[in-house]
């Protein structure tokens, strides 16, 4: 039982998986080189947007070491169809969403900064890279947008002109007419403005991917970092090429992060397995920083204008958003869906909202396309309800905290059906929220501003209080099989790049066989004998891939108390198995799970009939559509009224992410979500030119990315309610931290300015231009 208190479920147990990474034994795609490699280079577009009148590959053909260049011309010959989106959001009074699809090289329009026009393949990555810039483009530059409400005016430049417009879709979540009659009885109705800014995804690791074909099995494979192997391999086989899925091979060595973008099907990933095919030789392609910040896909990008209304005593009667949506240049996988049909299952979040209406007008400009960054969709919903919140609580003339407890769910209203149908199982939203407020001495904070004040300095508080709606598809598998020797293999469809899944997993498996935590072998990441998987997003491993562990597990149980019962001479449903051992209670008659491992190897030592190994499988799928962490997040800033100059000087947090199997592994992500939170609320500005679309911060240099000493000291503290719903009561914890950073942190510099909003990113030149107009208005009067 020491093992099990030491490495079970709830124990803080350091990642198994970090002795690798930091002695240099990890091995991520570029650690893979095959012999006969060659190296591809992409040609992009230099233009937002443009027509190509014509692309002359001859010259850099001729350059030394070059194998081919390949065109979107080649791509249609070889029967390479336009990437589709994979998802259909529906449209308000039934107009069908436009789904153009995206050649994986453009041949006739260019749409944004780094649009794909050619695939140069040569010996050396330098001898494609030099060759590349031989290649000639000759375009004909046109008008581009960049901002989502400005390609919705009259007379933009239409980036599908056989279109019509620029509207993807216009999605609603309500018709409107219980949100009407609810402003109609309002005492009051607050309105703001609010842009929930664009960023750039940047995984430590960027995208590489290296394809090979085998003539003689007809088989493609390719190895790249992905977020799920077995969806990718769907992707190439029914999309791509047309092919049965054991056709294509998809390996995911180690991963440097992913945040949501990783698991896409990229035009990239097409040009080196088709190119390996065509090439008859495999074909290795690595993007550098320069490139992630223009092909990998963006974030967020919203502009909104929310409306919410009260009753005379600060209860929220109804709200009313209509957004209008930046999903870049094309539709990649689920873009259009993160800003409609995914946020929106957080409506309402943790409060009573008696009347919804969202609107979204998904537009397409000349931008990077956007889908899913760490949270996708919900962040921005909470941040919609936060904002909302703090500006009816000073229309209201009530303290921030208390319009919040007069409209927060009760625990004895759960489970709650939320605007759009959704079912909240748990969760203690405002006990949450009182042991954040204590822990952050919210009640001591005049005092912490009044000595801000006799240093020069500006001092503000805020919270945000967000709901995340975690679990993605709801289907998983996992394979638990016990060797002769009585290790345990596991064998998981999720995909760890950065949680510490070979950890986590290892614990419940631990728990679950008794058995010691360093014989548990994990593996993942290989369609080969990973068959099943929808792999990891949507903060959803340890309640799918971790039940389905937990379910594995037991039938391994069951089938080893067959054999044990067969082995000590006892009826099965004497057998108890506990702490790794089956016994019979009141007897001294046991048998360890090892021991019944190596008999399970022998077909002469088990029961008639029984299948030799303890090799069991389970295909979990949820009863529910997904589960609902959620946290109070609180914020002190500190602002040098001279300069603008802001800094977070206190962070706490309280999060309820149901049953923690490792709390260290939780705070580090929770720790990770704000970093990327705090990134989009002080720093990230994804600037593009107004006019031309041309993307002017597309490195490190121009980019702000935020830093150790851009934060405090978090606190980080757990208020675990478990969730009634699955084997382990756990709910997702990976987005949390990016859903309540913006608001809390908005939240406290509008605080320190005495304002009701400001926009992020909230960088210095804009809160010294809110202080210096305040100077100006003080001095004329």
């Amino acid at each position: 039982m020491d093992g099990i208190e030491k490495f079970g479920i709830g124990q803080p147990v350091r990642r198994k998986e970090d002795v690798r990474f930091v002695t240099g034994r990890g091995r991520f795609t570029d650690d893979v080189n095959i012999d006969g490699q060659a190296y591809g280079y992409v040609v992009r577009s230099p233009h937002a947007h443009a027509v190509i009148r014509s692309i002359d590959t001859a010259d850099a053909a001729a350059m030394p070491g070059v194998v081919a260049v390949l065109t979107g011309q080649d791509a249609a010959a070889d029967g390479i169809p336009k990437l589709p989106c994979q998802v259909d959001v529906p449209g308000a009074g039934g107009a069908k969403m436009f789904n153009p699809g995206r050649e994986i090289l453009q041949t006739e329009r260019v749409r944004f900064v780094g649009d794909p026009v050619a695939f140069v393949v040569a010996e050396t990555y330098e001898q494609a890279r030099d060759a590349a810039e031989m290649v000639m483009v000759d375009y004909e530059d046109l008008p581009g947008v960049a901002q989502a409400d400005e390609a919705d005016e009259e007379g933009a430049p239409l980036l599908y002109p056989e279109h019509g417009s620029n509207l993807a879709v216009h999605w609603q979540s309500h018709d409107g007419k219980a949100v009407e009659e609810a402003f109609a009885k309002a005492a009051k109705v607050v309105t703001l403005r609010f842009v929930n800014n664009r960023v750039v995804g940047n995984p430590m690791e960027p995208r590489v991917a290296i394809g090979d074909w085998d003539e003689a099995e007809g088989r493609h494979t390719l190895i790249s970092p992905t977020q799920g192997a077995v969806k990718l391999q769907t992707g190439l086989a029914k999309i791509v090429f047309d092919v049965p899925k054991e056709k294509v091979h998809v390996i995911s060595p180690d991963t440097g992060g992913g945040f949501g973008l990783r698991g896409k099907l990229f035009p990239e990933t097409v040009m080196v397995t088709w190119a390996a095919k065509r090439l008859k030789r495999p074909v290795k392609w690595l993007s550098d920083r320069g490139e992630t910040f223009v092909s990998d896909p963006h974030g967020r990008d919203h502009i909104s204008v929310g409306e919410m209304a009260f009753d005379a005593e600060g209860h929220i009667l109804g709200v009313r958003v209509n957004t209008h949506a930046n999903v870049g240049a094309y539709l990649l996988d689920f873009g259009p869906r993160i800003s409609t049909v995914a946020g929106a299952r957080i409506a309402g979040t943790v409060y009573q909202v008696p009347a919804m209406q969202l609107s979204v007008r998904v537009m397409f400009t000349n931008t990077v396309p956007t889908d899913a960054y760490r949270g996708a969709g919900r962040p921005e919903m909470a941040y919609q309800m936060e904002r909302l919140l703090d500006v009816g609580a000073h229309a209201l003339g009530l303290d921030r905290i208390e319009i919040r407890r007069r409209n927060f769910i009760r625990p004895d209203q759960l489970p709650w059906k939320n605007p759009v149908g959704m079912v909240i199982h748990s969760g203690e939203f405002e006990n949450t929220m009182d042991l954040a407020l204590q822990r952050a001495d919210w009640a001591g904070f005049e005092a912490r501003r009044q000595e801000a004040k006799a240093r020069g300095r500006l001092r503000g508080i805020g919270l945000g209080y967000y709901i995340e709606a975690s679990g993605g598809q709801p289907t998983e598998q996992a394979t638990v099989r016990m060797t002769p020797e009585g290790r345990a293999q596991l064998v998981v469809g999720t995909f760890s790049h950065g949680q510490g899944h070979e950890t986590a997993f290892a614990q419940i498996l631990s728990e679950k066989l008794g058995i010691p935590f360093d014989d548990i072998d994990f593996a993942q990441g290989d369609t080969d004998f990973v068959s099943f998987g929808n792999g990891t997003g949507g903060s959803r491993s340890s309640q799918m891939g971790g039940v389905a562990t937990v379910r594995a597990a037991n039938q391994v149980i069951e089938k080893a108390k067959r054999i044990a019962a067969h082995a000590i001479e006892a009826a099965e449903a004497d057998i108890e198995f506990e702490a790794g051992a089956f016994a019979v209670a009141g007897t001294d008659l046991s048998i360890s799970l090892r021991e019944v491992a190596k008999l399970a190897a022998d077909p002469s030592k088990l029961p008639e009939g029984m299948t030799p190994g303890l090799d069991e499988t389970c295909l979990y799928e949820r009863s529910t559509e997904c589960n609902f962490p959620n946290g109070a997040h609180i914020c002190e800033v500190e602002i040098d009224p001279e300069t603008g100059k802001l800094h977070v000087d206190r962070y706490t947090c309280v999060d309820d992410c149901g049953t923690i199997i490792n709390p260290m592994l939780i705070a580090g992500q929770v720790h990770g979500g704000v970093a990327q939170g705090l990134g989009q609320a002080l720093l990230e500005h994804t600037a593009y030119e107004p006019g031309t679309a041309q993307f002017l911060a597309a490195s490190f240099m121009d980019y702000g990315m935020p830093r150790a000493d851009d934060f405090p000291d978090m606190d980080v503290a757990f208020n675990p309610v478990p969730d009634p719903a699955n084997d382990l009561g756990v709910k997702g914890a990976g987005e949390g931290g990016s859903c309540g950073a913006p608001p809390a942190i908005v939240s406290a510099i509008a605080d320190a300015l005495g304002i009701e909003h400001i926009d992020m990113p909230v960088g210095p030149e804009k809160v010294w231009r809110v202080l210096e107009g305040q100077r100006r208005k003080m001095a004329a009067e």
